[in-house]
């Protein structure tokens, strides 16, 4: 059986992502509750259904409901605003996942020769994950 690894007090990156996944996962809630009074008060002034209302509440795309009979739709939502919004709810939401998929990868791997490599992977795929989730909020603005 191996000693235990305790980590040096102060800060440093475990307990900086510690501290990021709690303020992320609150990040998340209050984006998703902005995200659904706002589809909710455009779901009322639209008369949208539910499915279309909680399509809009957790990523703001305004070719959700391009072959529905409501007009200009992109009027309301294909602002800065919601671009902005669907850039920080991806940015939380991959960063959250990342960091705890790095968080139990560790706990199987411990403190061995790969978990740099390790590291680096789960980087380079949060990067890859990010620049994608750029791309579409991009490319569905218009």
């Amino acid at each position: 059986m191996r000693p235990r690894y305790i980590p040096n007090r102060g800060i440093n990156l475990d307990y900086l992502m510690w501290l990021f996944t709690r303020i992320s996962g609150l990040g998340i809630i209050l984006l998703s509750l902005i995200g659904f009074g706002s589809a909710m008060y455009m779901g009322a002034r639209l008369q949208l259904d539910l499915p279309t209302v909680l399509r809009w509440t957790f990523l703001p795309n305004p070719n959700h409901v391009v072959n529905s009979n409501i007009p200009d739709v992109t009027v309301g939502w294909a602002t800065a605003f919601w671009q902005i919004m669907q850039y920080l709810i991806i940015f939380f939401a991959f960063t959250h996942a990342a960091n705890g998929i790095r968080m139990i990868v560790e706990d199987y791997l411990g403190h061995t020769f790969w978990q740099p490599f390790v590291r680096a992977l789960i980087a380079l795929v949060w990067i890859g994950m990010v620049i994608v989730g750029i791309y579409v909020v991009l490319g569905s603005a218009y």
